[in-house]
């Protein structure tokens, strides 16, 4: 059952990214990533808790984020009207700039029995299946690894509420076992990756 919704979510994120324009510019990205900074901080590293990291995400991951915000299949006060008028040339070069950043180091530690209870965690409930072993993220999946830790915990959190947007509903169905302490253990163990 699993191995058949990972089919699914590539198959269809296959079709939605095979019609936006291969062709994507970096130096076109910087500049258009002006407007990011003030949230997402300079390169993608933001520094507001509650704003994700956006250097180092994987190219797909951030064109199919942006477009689902442009599309109205995932909702935020903010980047809805920020990705409104994106056009496919604008996704590609915003997310061409933004994979291609180098994430800052993390800063916080955890102890390590709280790792190794994170460890299990993510073992436990497949997190590394489509992640990758390190959580460093793959094609349109997220890198979770020296992600905020504020906002892994609430996107966790809208995800097992099923209040969070995504195109094929696995992150919604991973999170529906995750306890608070879970969601708790696993941000804080996130955010201090590289």
């Amino acid at each position: 059952m699993r191995g058949v919704a990972v089919l699914g979510r590539l198959a269809l994120a296959a079709v939605v990214l095979a019609w936006l324009p291969a062709h994507a510019d970096v130096e076109a990205g910087r500049q258009k990533a002006q407007a990011c900074q003030a949230c997402h901080g300079e390169g993608g590293n933001s520094t507001q808790a509650a704003i994700p990291m956006l250097a180092g995400q994987p190219k797909q991951f951030l064109v199919s984020a942006l477009f689902q915000f442009r599309e109205g299949k995932r909702v935020n006060p903010i980047m809805s009207p920020m990705a409104a008028d994106l056009s496919n040339k604008d996704l590609n070069d915003l997310a061409d700039y933004f994979s291609a950043q180098k994430p800052r180091a993390p800063e916080g530690k955890i102890a390590p029995e709280r790792a190794a209870q994170a460890k299990e965690s993510a073992q436990r409930n497949n997190c590394t299946a489509c992640h990758t072993a390190t959580l460093t993220g793959q094609q349109h999946i997220p890198r979770l690894a020296g992600q905020q830790r504020e906002y892994l915990a609430a996107q966790l959190t809208a995800f097992k509420a099923s209040t969070r947007g995504e195109l094929d509903g696995v992150m919604t169905s991973a999170a529906q076992g995750l306890s608070t302490s879970d969601i708790e253990v696993l941000s804080e163990y996130l955010a201090t990756l590289n």
